[in-house]
């Protein structure tokens, strides 16, 4: 038995495109159709799922009726020289009588009943931005065809592209400005602080003089003080030894006298 052929119709059909600048979530929506008189229930895969947010990612589609599907591309730093190979896969099968059975039914399909569909994502730059594909459409950075008459607008517009760049440069020039009122702020802020510790190292410094002096003055009082009496107890000896030998004299004569009288 040969494998059921899609009976959902997609919109889009094959590519899912996301246009970037991509440094922050870009949403793009997917439509899902049911063109058939039975109810068709449906899954949503991809192959890189930590970089997708899919809303809803399953469900139940009636008869005749149409569901849209946001795919949520989160930020990242894009390098045009890397090709996408993201892809998403859309499952779908014939809804069971009972609801309840919803799991079972996805647990137990048989290959030959699921019918699916696959998406390839593509990433488009701003027209500044972007590169031609190449002849074998390996790249998945989309630009406009000149030829093509939706194309058209996008090239009258390249106009506009100084007036983006002037407005670039001037948000750049603004920042810029910024950074150096902030540099300004803190060199000056920095100075005040050295004036500041400039004028606590040169007061620590009179202080120490200030100390240093008065410990020398101290010294030089306790050894003039040392000096003087020094000075004053040779000075008493001194004067004191005269008397001295002359009472010795005195004695000596008189003993000698007393000798020669007796």
């Amino acid at each position: 038995m040969s494998k059921l052929e899609q009976i959902l119709v997609l919109d889009p059909p094959s590519d899912l495109r996301f246009k970037g600048p991509f440094t922050e979530v870009i949403t793009t929506n997917l439509k899902l159709k049911n063109p058939s008189d039975r109810r068709v229930c449906f899954k949503v895969k991809t192959t890189a799922p930590r970089r997708y947010c899919v809303r809803p990612n399953s469900g139940i589609i009636d008869a005749g009726a149409t569901v849209t599907i946001s795919v949520m591309l989160q930020p990242f730093d894009y390098d045009p020289n890397e090709k996408s190979k993201h892809k998403f896969m859309v499952q779908s099968i014939f809804a069971p009588p009972n609801e309840s059975e919803l799991d079972a039914m996805w647990k137990d399909a048989k290959p030959d009943d699921l019918m699916d569909s696959k998406l390839r994502c593509v990433f488009d730059l701003p027209p500044e931005n972007g590169r031609v594909n190449d002849a074998e459409g390996s790249t998945d950075v989309a630009a406009p065809v000149q030829n093509s008459s939706k194309a058209a607008p996008v090239q009258n517009s390249s106009k506009d592209v100084p007036v983006a760049k002037t407005a670039a440069k001037t948000v750049s020039a603004s920042m810029d400005d910024s950074e150096m009122k902030k540099l300004s702020e803190e060199c000056r802020r920095l100075q005040a602080d050295m004036g500041k510790l400039t004028e606590e190292n040169r007061q620590l410094k009179d202080d120490g003089v200030r100390m240093r002096r008065a410990a020398q003055h101290s010294d030089h009082m306790t050894s003039n003080q040392t000096g003087s009496s020094s000075s004053m107890m040779q000075h008493t000896t001194a004067a004191s030894l005269p008397s001295l030998l002359v009472v010795i004299a005195a004695i000596f004569i008189g003993f000698f006298m007393g000798k020669f009288i007796l």
